[in-house]
This record gives structure tokens, C-alpha cells and sequence, in this order.
């Protein structure tokens, strides 16, 4: 898993609550168990037609937002089901951050586990980066992990929380197995003392 330390990157506006886990990545995209090549189908019922065209309005299709690496969003963001297809799908596209007033727990602990930055804040705070964000691809907003702080494209500066815990994993790019191997040496003496003690095991 890639490191999350610092992000400087063009985030797009999604003023919408609610979204569900289905609208990031519908129900007959969930086959697949790779994390890859799902970025194509993020939000793909309101991306596309119904002739698989994309559809000029929406945010994630315009030309300035192409490229976004932070997603601003409305209340209650990754309801649902608990499908991780989700954060799949985010990251794929090339978003690492989102940022809205409140987030589904299941979402908000698998956003984590695949390398996304996931930043409650009070909704007033939420209202001030989505208009930073609704000037396009000249407003870039910054994120630091290590200081837990947003900084507008204006220079205004908001605070965040995030579990001690979480954080040093995405600071230091582990998810749940490697976590695991950083304790690979304890394990192999471990697996090598039972080989030992019980050979037939």
C-alpha cells in the first residue's frame, strides 16, 4: 500500500448526501476480487448513460476534474452495504482523500485499509472546501497526515482528527498484511519452534 504523508492535489465538489455504496460502484461491478480497473466504473450510474456515454455534467467528467485526488462530499458518505469494492473503486480512479461531514463506519474503516485518507469535518468547514473546490483545477487544496491539516487554495487552514492507530498506517503504507509482516521475524522463529517441538503437526 502506498504511503499517505502529504497531498497537494484538485478536489472535486460532490454536494450530495447520502451516497451509498452502491453509487460509488454498482452492484454488477462486484465480481471481481482485484482492487484494480474499477476507477473506470466510480459513481458509473451517474457518469453514464444509459449508451455508456459519459455525461458532460457530472463533476468527475468534466476536464478539470479529471485528475482530482480529493473528492468533497456530502453527509453520511459510503452508506449502504459494506462491499470494500468502495474504496476500491476510489483509489483506483486516483482518489486518496475525502473529505465530508460524517462517513459510514464500515467505509470509513476500509478507506484505511486501502490507502484513503477519510476526513470528517464540521459541515461549515465542509461548505468552505467545496466552494474552494468548485473553482476547478486552479484551486489546489493541501492535505498533511503528520500535521492533520487542510489548507485551502486561499490559505485558510482547518484541523482534523484521526485515530492514532490509522494513522501511523497510512503514513507508513501498511494494510492489514503488512502489518502482519512487520512481525515476520517473530513468526518465522514461532513456526520454527512448533516445527521443532511438534513435527508432526
Amino acid at each position: 500500500m502506498q504511503k499517505f504523508t502529504k497531498l497537494s492535489g484538485i478536489a472535486a465538489p460532490l454536494p450530495l448526501v447520502n451516497i451509498d455504496t452502491d453509487m460509488i460502484i454498482p452492484k454488477q461491478f462486484l465480481k471481481t476480487i482485484k482492487r484494480s480497473g474499477l476507477g473506470v466504473n466510480l459513481f458509473d450510474e451517474m457518469r453514464y448513460d444509459d449508451d455508456g456515454k459519459e455525461i458532460p455534467d457530472f463533476v468527475l467528467n468534466k476536464p478539470q476534474y479529471r485528475e482530482a485526488q480529493i473528492l468533497v462530499a456530502g453527509d453520511n458518505f459510503g452508506c449502504g452495504s459494506s462491499r470494500e469494492h468502495a474504496p476500491w473503486a476510489i483509489a483506483d480512479f486516483g482518489i486518496t482523500c475525502v473529505i465530508a461531514p460524517s462517513y459510514a463506519d464500515i467505509f470509513y474503516n476500509n478507506c484505511f485499509k486501502n490507502g484513503i485518507l477519510p476526513i470528517a469535518l464540521p459541515q461549515e468547514q465542509v461548505d468552505v472546501l467545496m466552494k474552494d473546490a468548485e473553482k476547478g483545477a486552479n484551486a489546489r487544496i493541501e492535505v498533511d497526515l503528520e500535521a492533520q491539516t487542510i489548507t485551502s487554495s486561499d490559505g485558510e487552514v482547518f484541523t482534523f482528527e484521526v485515530d492514532a492507530f490509522k494513522k501511523h498506517c497510512l503514513l507508513n503504507g501498511l494494510d492489514d498484511i503488512g502489518l502482519t509482516m512487520e512481525k515476520a521475524s517473530a513468526i518465522d522463529s514461532f513456526e520454527a519452534q512448533v516445527a521443532t517441538a511438534r513435527p508432526w503437526a
